[in-house]
């Protein structure tokens, strides 16, 4: 069993699917599925419950995720323990990111650090706002990207992002209830929100509740504790025409011919991103990356 099996394996389970594990490492999804099947082979258990919706870990995929997680932590420490004896930069910086962050902000930053410090090795974690919380408090993070800001003394934060949310709906409703501006809050009553898990983000969740109920809209069934609300999710609910789901115009999904973006008039909904690091940290690398993105915009 070698360590890289291991991060795919752990890949796979944390993005919720192979296609999006893929990307997160730049590997095919056929070398991917081959690499678990191959673990799954020498360890002679089942690890993955696949589905039309994604993957799930079995049992044995539950206790293996828990193990893994710690061997690779624990390789990290040494490489991060190796990191003091080459000057400013080097070693591994960890960085988690939520889903739908956009990679215009993301790309630009991570060339940026590769040329300022190029001894300096990235390892990135598509993680929940609470997952990178607890990630950064036990010294397992040194950036989230999270969709409200901590409070308190123990991190720094910048603003990384501002985005105007709009509304998936199925095309036929997008056709009846779109005006000049797109549609309205309120014009979508009588259908129900896909809603990702309130542990997941519970200040953002609570304030995009608080808006959607003014306007005297269904909340829907949240995703169950730790499944997240994946792309194919969100349009396989909004297809069948009984639901909306939200996404930012530059949404890097595409968007089945059934199912249509509009943007909401007034932009009642923005969602904002923060760069959140320990505030005791003197990683220069570190800083190079937090000074490489780029001011907040409005997308």
């Amino acid at each position: 069993m070698e360590l890289r099996e291991l991060h795919a394996f752990v890949a796979v389970v944390e993005e919720g699917g192979f296609s999006a594990a893929a990307r997160r490492l730049h590997v095919s999804q056929p070398a991917l599925s081959q690499t678990v099947g191959g673990l799954e082979r020498e360890l002679r258990v089942k690890l993955l419950v696949r589905s039309s919706t994604g993957v799930r870990p079995t049992d044995a995929g539950v206790t293996l995720l828990g193990e893994a997680r710690a061997l690779l932590a624990r390789r990290d420490q040494a490489l991060r323990a190796m990191a003091r004896y080459v000057g400013g930069g080097g070693g591994v910086l960890r960085i988690g990111i939520p889903l739908e962050f956009p990679s215009r902000l993301l790309s630009p930053a991570l060339t940026e650090l590769a040329e300022a410090c190029p001894d300096t090795r990235v390892q990135a974690r598509h993680l929940s706002t609470s997952e990178q919380l607890a990630a950064l408090h036990a010294g397992e993070l040194d950036l989230g990207l999270l969709r409200e800001r901590p409070a308190g003394q123990e991190f720094d934060a910048m603003l990384v992002n501002t985005e105007r949310l709009g509304v998936l709906v199925a095309a036929e409703q997008a056709a009846e209830l779109s005006g000049p501006e797109g549609i309205t809050l309120d014009a979508l009553a009588g259908l129900e929100w896909v809603a990702f898990p309130r542990s997941d983000s519970r200040a953002w969740y609570d304030e995009l509740t608080a808006i959607l109920r003014t306007h005297g809209l269904g909340l829907g069934a949240q995703a169950p504790e730790g499944q997240r609300l994946i792309a194919e999710v969100k349009l396989a609910a909004v297809s069948a025409g009984r639901a909306f789901a939200l996404a930012p115009p530059d949404w890097s999904q595409p968007i089945p011919e059934g199912v249509a973006w509009s943007p909401l008039v007034g932009h009642p909904l923005i969602r904002r991103t923060w760069a959140v690091w320990p505030a005791d940290s003197r990683r220069q690398d570190l800083g190079r990356l937090i000074a490489a993105f780029e001011q907040p915009s409005t997308g």
